[in-house]
């Protein structure tokens, strides 16, 4: 029995998240179905994590166990001339029998990319969410230094979260300025993400650059741990799973 990692990229637009569903189309149904084309077999992949429908990846790592002869470059290319253009494959290694995607993962790192400018996006409108209003940056900023650190994100999490508890513990956190085109990115890197928590934070993120709330109201809302006093859920569309991290390599 041999280990494989995948590490994959995709466009999760015309997808209903990571993982697999009976009667609809999903990342790691389609790519099963790729490698039971390839091998004959029925092939179970390991996620290092579910993303949501719409949401991106440029990093998202999987692992699958299989009694094979061949060889990861000829899965990696055997994958990519089976899978639609937005699921690439972008490197598989043959590693240890015990390493696990999920379990054995770090960190992981997303980002969501705001465009803040008047007007809309005619290409990669399906990347970012659009905010026609000019944001308070340096509001933004010291608001999110609250969020480095182990917390309670009750706050921030979205129902129907398949979890034990709601503490999180925070890395790093960071905001891009804006560029010459617009856009705005948001980095945020955890141990561990609740459902929706990225989504939830940037909605109230945005609230505190709209000047809706100020950044001692959003350290309040994260020490309340009540949804109900953040702000929206931002838009899946601008949501990448950028890196996932491990020790094992």
């Amino acid at each position: 029995m041999r280990n494989f990692k995948l590490l994959i990229e995709y466009d999760g637009t015309a997808y209903h998240g990571w993982q697999r569903q009976s009667n609809t189309h999903t990342i790691q149904g389609t790519i099963e179905d790729a490698l039971r084309t390839i091998t004959g077999q029925s092939v179970t992949l390991i996620g290092s994590g579910r993303t949501d429908a719409g949401v991106h990846a440029t990093g998202q790592v999987a692992n699958f166990c299989l009694e094979t002869r061949l060889t990861p470059d000829v899965f990696a290319k055997g994958l990519n001339s089976l899978l639609p253009p937005d699921i690439v494959i972008k490197d598989c290694a043959a590693v240890g029998e015990t390493f696990h995607a999920r379990y054995d993962a770090q960190s992981k790192v997303y980002e969501y990319r705001i465009l803040n400018r008047p007007t809309p996006a005619a290409l990669f409108r399906q990347y970012a969410w659009h905010i026609r209003t000019p944001l308070d940056f340096e509001a933004i900023r010291t608001a999110m230094l609250c969020l480095r650190g182990q917390h309670d994100f009750s706050a921030f999490e979205a129902a129907g979260s398949p979890r034990s508890h709601a503490v999180r513990t925070v890395t790093d956190v960071s905001l891009t300025g804006r560029d010459e085109d617009g856009y705005v990115v948001f980095n945020i890197e955890a141990e561990g993400f609740l459902r929706h928590m990225v989504r939830n934070i940037v909605g109230t993120l945005v609230d505190v650059g709209l000047e809706k709330i100020s950044p001692e109201e959003f350290r309040n809302i994260l020490i309340s741990k009540d949804r109900r006093q953040a702000g929206i859920t931002a838009p899946a569309r601008g949501l990448f799973l950028r890196e996932v991290k491990y020790e094992y390599r």
